[in-house]
């Protein structure tokens, strides 16, 4: 930093033509004065500081399908919507809703579990009609494992439908809740579903008895090249549908975050399954879901 004794140490040599020391140090002052001007208009160019962290939500709604609905996660074959990732109260979860609540306690009870166990991203626009009839300050929306997982591959929802009913949606939530933040969740990586249970006899039992997945989960233990190419599909299917996630949240502006398939890249293990039908998330795997999912979000 200059000091009053640099400023004095200076001599005409440094400014050609000046003889008089006391003008040498006012023309000196003045340059500096006009360097620190211009370090000014710099730093306004390289654009504003970070915006302070939006406040909390006051009030929350979740939407989707049986994940979201805590499906199998304390129970045989039900909702256990106390632990979902999203809305629920379980401590071991620490879900969307208690981390807001430690921050937020006006947030109590002011929670609404929208999704539907079985929905696809066609039944996303009456969730989001739910949710603004609710009037909540924040959404968090996690669709599209039905629409990949079907009964054979040809029955997949086509990426092009997938998008327009995501469209439908946030645009419906857009327009009755134009303040609200809207967390977009990127579909699992139902591939690893697969691979990571594919060697399991009590995985490939359950997958066969209950017909579950069956467009990736078929013939798990196969080695052809038709069902690995199969298995290559699905996954890409899925991969598609969270590009148009991540588009169709760009599209809607600064209040819809999608979370940079966070949840999609995470290797999650069989133990992080449920024993029931080894496809939704068990208590640890809702956890899970709850801390990648809300660290990818608003930052609250």
């Amino acid at each position: 930093m200059w000091t009053t004794t640099h400023v004095h140490t200076l001599r005409s040599p440094l400014l050609p033509g000046t003889r008089d020391p006391e003008a040498t140090i006012t023309l000196v002052r003045r340059a500096l004065a006009t360097l620190a001007g211009a370090t000014a208009l710099v730093l306004l160019a390289a654009g504003p500081a970070p915006a302070a962290t939006t406040p909390a939500p006051n009030s929350m709604a979740s939407m989707g399908d049986s994940i979201t609905r805590g499906f199998n996660a304390c129970g045989w074959y039900s909702d256990c919507t106390s632990r979902s990732f999203s809305t629920g109260d379980y401590s071991s979860v620490n879900s969307h809703y208690l981390r807001i609540r430690a921050v937020n306690p006006t947030i109590q009870g002011r929670t609404h579990n929208d999704a539907r166990t079985g929905a696809k991203s066609a039944d996303m626009y009456g969730q989001a009609g739910s949710a603004v009839s609710q009037g909540v300050e924040y959404v968090t929306m996690l669709i599209g494992a039905n629409d990949a997982c079907t009964g054979s591959e040809s029955t997949m929802t086509p990426v092009s439908t997938y998008r327009a009913n995501i469209d439908s949606a946030l645009n419906r939530i857009k327009a009755g809740l134009p303040t609200a933040r809207v967390a977009v969740i990127s579909v699992p990586d139902i591939y690893r579903l697969w691979y990571v249970g594919k060697d399991s006899s009590s995985a490939r039992s359950t997958w066969s008895l209950f017909g579950i997945c069956q467009s990736m989960l078929a013939n798990p233990t196969s080695t052809s090249q038709t069902d690995v190419d199969r298995r290559a599909r699905v996954r890409q299917r899925v991969v598609d549908y969270n590009t148009q996630l991540a588009q169709a949240c760009l599209a809607y502006g600064v209040n819809c975050d999608f979370d940079d398939n966070a949840v999609f890249n995470y290797p999650f293990a069989l133990s992080q399954v449920s024993t029931w039908d080894y496809f939704h998330p068990n208590t640890s795997g809702q956890a899970v879901l709850a801390n990648i999912s809300y660290a990818s979000g608003f930052g609250w």
